[in-house]
């Protein structure tokens, strides 16, 4: 019998709310799935769509963006940027076909521990039911595929 699967999740996070919250669930011990790996980044609002693109380009099959709720950025305005790069990055996912359900955008602050904790669960959860993305590797495959002369 094959092994269960488990999902690869990268977590592109804020390094003063989200990334603080995930410390403080760390030394509160509260138990969370180990499939996430999380990538800190000084702001939300410096979180390019490329990043996401090559996480699930390199094996992810899923991916959290998280940072400071709006109003608390510690760059003032950052998580906005984040909220509106977010709004069109989703309409290019609808149009290349990659499902929106495998990203997952969220505020987090430092002092919600408990809730990091809650989300990764869920989001595991979540992407383990989709199952492993393919998709983007047989899409990437089929462009990188040697040209027949």
């Amino acid at each position: 019998m094959s092994e269960p699967f488990e999902p690869k999740i990268v977590a592109f996070v804020c390094t003063y709310c989200t990334y603080a919250g995930a410390d403080l669930a760390g030394t509160s011990r509260l138990k969370y799935a180990p499939n996430i790996r999380i990538v800190r980044l000084p702001c939300t609002g410096r979180i390019s769509p490329m990043f996401i693109l090559k996480a699930l380009q390199k094996g992810a099959d899923g991916v959290l963006v998280s940072g400071c709720h709006p109003g608390d950025c510690h760059f003032t305005h950052g998580n906005f940027h984040a909220r509106r790069r977010w709004t069109v990055f989703r309409a290019l996912l609808s149009f290349t076909g990659i499902p929106v359900e495998r990203i997952k955008f969220s505020w987090i602050s430092a002092a919600e521990g408990a809730k990091f904790a809650e989300f990764v669960n869920t989001l595991t959860e979540e992407i383990r039911s989709l199952g492993p993305f393919e998709q983007y590797k047989e899409l990437i495959n089929e462009t990188e595929a040697p040209a027949s002369h």
